[in-house]
């Protein structure tokens, strides 16, 4: 019987080896789920990554120390590619996973970009692109125009009297916590406005910016998508992760406490459907802002996250793995009646970082003691004697657990921060052990501005 063409289509993007383009915890990350499905790996590294134990069954160097010149060096990852027979680059998380131009870039060399297409990160990337496309599909919004916003300084003033002060100011290609500034008052407007163009323009090359309601004491939640490239799509629960420094995530949990099925339910549907209109194939998640009962969508993330890991550990599903068969034009192997999230996850970024000034800290790990045990897991590529390199984020590990309740999850954290022993470096370890020592935290009842007002206060009572 001849192939169809969706059959046709599918078997093109099988692949026996792929590219890891990152490196640390994300790298040994997808070099484990990629060994579970029986393909081989190939590692890049930059120079300053060398010595790094690599479990791939070969390694590449790309480039000099500095990202600029190795992990984001997309000819220098392309030419590994073909050099090593990699069928597939995997981005991981950070450097090149949400840049639109490489996934093209990869798909053009006859290679699978291990990700969605170049046009759905283009349009989930551009942050008012993705808004026009999340109000088309019914999904909630904060309230704002889907337009960037004019030059004119009337004009803008305009539309922060329309919206209601306070607002907040954001980079219409932005990212990370950065190219954003909150306008508390009518007389601060055009000075944020200048100031966060020149940010928005040096960080992200455009000077685009937009304006939306700033939401007093919001929670930061997500969902989770999983998309195939033949229309089916889940959403795989919800996580909450608005214990934030900076706008930059310390702890995520899931389920978010305190949110009846009832209220997440229509916005996971939601999402789901954002994600057939837009053709959405892999992994995603969907960032909302939560407050008094209400979900504000505010971006999505078109790549796999960092607290990945609560997810798995609640819906049972390996999300890396599934995002690798999708890749390969495989169908979803399961359905929304199949998810079922059980049980609660916390997860704490280990950070090579002073626990007080949160400076980062280089240097060689001496003594290495990680937990064990029931519910305990830990995402790590460190060892006795690897070297902690000043040149890239200072992500070392993540901590995960898992419990039948809230309660025991927190517990069962406490314990396994107490028997996490990294020596030669500072850690934020006191930080995380005192964090949730908080009472406040236990009981939930935080929003993303409670971390730094906590750290205020800590630092003061010092």
């Amino acid at each position: 019987m001849p192939e169809t063409l969706e059959q046709s289509a599918a078997s093109s993007r099988r692949f026996d080896t792929v590219l890891i383009a990152n490196r640390g915890e994300i790298a040994a990350r997808i070099q484990r789920a990629c060994s579970e499905l029986g393909l081989k790996t190939v590692a890049v590294c930059s120079e300053a990554d060398r010595q790094a134990s690599k479990a791939a069954d070969s390694s590449v160097c790309i480039g000099p120390s500095t990202a600029a010149k190795s992990y984001l060096n997309q000819d220098a990852i392309l030419l590994a590619a073909r050099l090593t027979g990699a069928g597939a680059i995997h981005p991981g998380y950070g450097f090149l996973s949400e840049n639109a131009a490489f996934s093209d870039a990869v798909e053009k060399a006859g290679l699978v970009f291990i990700g969605p297409t170049a046009s759905s990160i283009a349009t989930m990337g551009d942050k008012i692109a993705a808004k026009r496309a999340m109000m088309a599909a019914g999904v909630p919004c904060v309230p704002g125009p889907d337009s960037a916003l004019p030059d004119d300084p009337a004009s803008i003033e305009r539309v922060a009297l329309e919206i209601g002060y306070p607002v907040i100011v954001k980079a219409s290609g932005g990212g990370g916590g950065r190219g954003m500034r909150v306008v508390p008052e009518a007389d601060q407007l055009r000075e944020a406005i200048a100031l966060t163009r020149e940010e928005a323009r040096k960080a992200f090359g455009s000077p685009s910016l937009y304006m939306e309601k700033f939401l007093q004491h919001p929670r930061h939640i997500e969902i989770q998508v999983l998309c195939d490239d033949h229309g089916n799509a889940v959403w795989l629960g919800h996580r909450d992760c608005s214990m934030q420094r900076r706008h930059q995530k310390v702890v995520e949990e899931a389920p978010a406490p305190g949110i009846a099925p009832d209220i997440i339910q229509p916005v996971g549907i939601a999402c789901v459907q954002a994600c057939r209109q837009i053709g959405y194939r892999g992994v995603g998640t969907f960032e909302f802002l939560y407050e008094d009962g209400a979900f504000y969508f505010i971006e999505m993330n078109t790549r796999l996250q960092v607290e990945h890991p609560v997810t798995e550990m609640t819906s049972g599903v390996d999300i890396v793995q599934a995002q690798i068969k999708a890749a390969q034009g495989d169908i979803l192997d399961l359905t929304q009646s199949d998810v079922t999230c059980e049980g609660h996850s916390f997860e704490c970024r280990i950070n090579a970082e002073d626990p007080d000034t949160f400076l980062p800290s280089a240097g060689v790990v001496t003594h290495l003691v990680l937990p064990e045990g029931p519910g305990i897991r830990i995402d790590t590529h460190i060892h006795p004697g690897y070297k902690v390199s000043p040149y890239y984020d200072s992500l070392i590990a993540k901590l995960i657990v898992h419990a039948p309740t809230r309660a025991k999850a927190m517990a069962r954290m406490c314990e396994a921060l107490a028997g996490t022993e990294i020596e030669g470096i500072a850690t934020n370890i006191p930080f995380l052990r005192a964090l949730f020592e908080d009472h406040a935290f236990a009981r939930g009842e935080t929003d993303i501005h409670y971390l730094e007002q906590w750290l205020k206060l800590r630092r003061a009572a010092a």
